[in-house]
């Protein structure tokens, strides 16, 4: 077998299952694993080809007959920022922002756990237990980090109660959101919002071109938020294409 060969991925595909976004429909993925140290520069590549990372698996749907998962990364040097963007940045200015390694703690799982119970009671992650949830930020060959939001404290040096976070991976051209979730008891503070927008403001800063926000699923409810990022990229038969509105 030649080098090439022995060095080229391996790509799997999964039985139907019922898809969780669109109603009587099922869905396959196509994936492969995420390891070794080419873990990086494969999940660069992917990421670009519309996969996602989970754990240590890239994965895309390969739906039959369906075409409604699209991949959605927001340019970030030409991102518009709305009046409803502005006043979501302001309701948050007093957050403390810490970047952390990807290792899972305590105070992070009972605040996923909080946000789970509240918003996706019965969705896939409901029965994850912390063992899970260790696994999901752990185990990663690639570059991740974890953003952690914080309510001011008495000491300006030291974060108060934390409130929101989100997995992401660093990536050649940009930041890949991974998963984030928050308190729901800040609820006026729209904080799944203020993660995306301060993600998009990180990346800008750091020079890198996109924030991947994963998939939009045109009529789901879920995912309807994504298409609120604007300008954004949309993966299509074409390639990355602009979407403006």
């Amino acid at each position: 077998m030649s080098v090439e060969r022995q060095n080229f991925p391996q790509f799997f595909i999964t039985a139907p299952a019922p898809c969780p976004y669109l109603t009587g429909m099922f869905e396959r993925k196509v994936f492969t694993h995420l390891i070794g140290h080419e873990a990086g520069s494969l999940n660069d590549t992917l990421s670009q080809g519309g996969f996602r990372r989970s754990q240590n698996i890239a994965y895309r749907p390969a739906c039959d007959g369906c075409g409604a998962c699209v991949s959605v990364r927001v340019p970030a040097r030409s991102f518009r920022w709305s009046k409803s963007f502005r006043r979501t940045w302001a309701l948050n200015v007093d957050l403390k922002l810490k970047i952390v390694p990807a290792k899972a703690t305590s105070e992070q799982y009972s605040l996923f756990r909080a946000y789970i119970d509240s918003r996706h009671s019965e969705g896939g992650m409901a029965d994850m237990s912390v063992l899970d949830f260790a696994a999901m930020v752990d185990e990663s060959f690639v570059e991740t980090r974890i953003a952690e939001y914080r309510l001011p404290s008495a000491e300006r040096s030291i974060g108060g109660e934390l409130v929101a976070a989100v997995l992401f991976d660093v990536l050649e051209d940009g930041l890949s959101l991974i998963y984030s979730f928050f308190s729901p008891d800040f609820a006026s503070r729209s904080l799944g919002t203020y993660m995306i927008l301060d993600s998009i403001s990180r990346a800008e800063r750091m020079g890198m071109s996109h924030v991947y926000l994963g998939y939009w699923v045109q009529g789901s409810s879920k995912m309807a938020y994504k298409a609120r990022f604007l300008p954004q990229e949309r993966l299509t038969r074409e390639g990355w294409t602009r979407f403006d509105e």
